[in-house]
């Protein structure tokens, strides 16, 4: 149920991927305390994207969970920007995270909701 997406305007080259997904898979699992086994990732690379006037490495990534306790968001964001910093280097202050929870009846899996 956790769902990541992390969009940058980094290259990452198709072999590197892989190494990238598990670290962030395993990072959201373990922060949110939850199994990898419900964890999906996606990786958005090499997007035409500008912040703060510029090009230079940048990313936004959207979290959600059922049940994401708005208390630790601010413990989710260090950890997300310090993984992402070190999979794709991109710096702490040039990451935006979105964070959401939606409704259970609102986030299907396996033909059903929770």
């Amino acid at each position: 149920m956790p769902y990541l997406k992390l969009q940058t305007n980094q290259p990452i080259a198709p072999q590197a991927a892989p190494a990238i997904l598990k670290a962030l898979s395993r990072g959201v699992a373990e922060a949110l305390e939850k199994s990898e086994n419900y964890v999906m990732i996606a990786l958005d690379a090499a997007k035409p994207m500008f912040f703060a006037g510029n090009d230079t490495p940048a990313a936004y990534v959207e979290l959600k969970s059922l049940a994401l306790p708005e208390e630790r968001t601010t413990a989710f964001s260090e950890r997300l920007c310090g993984l992402i910093e070190e999979q794709i280097g991109v710096g702490k202050e040039r990451i935006y995270i979105e964070f959401a929870a939606p409704a259970r009846h609102m986030w299907g899996w396996n033909g059903r909701t929770f």
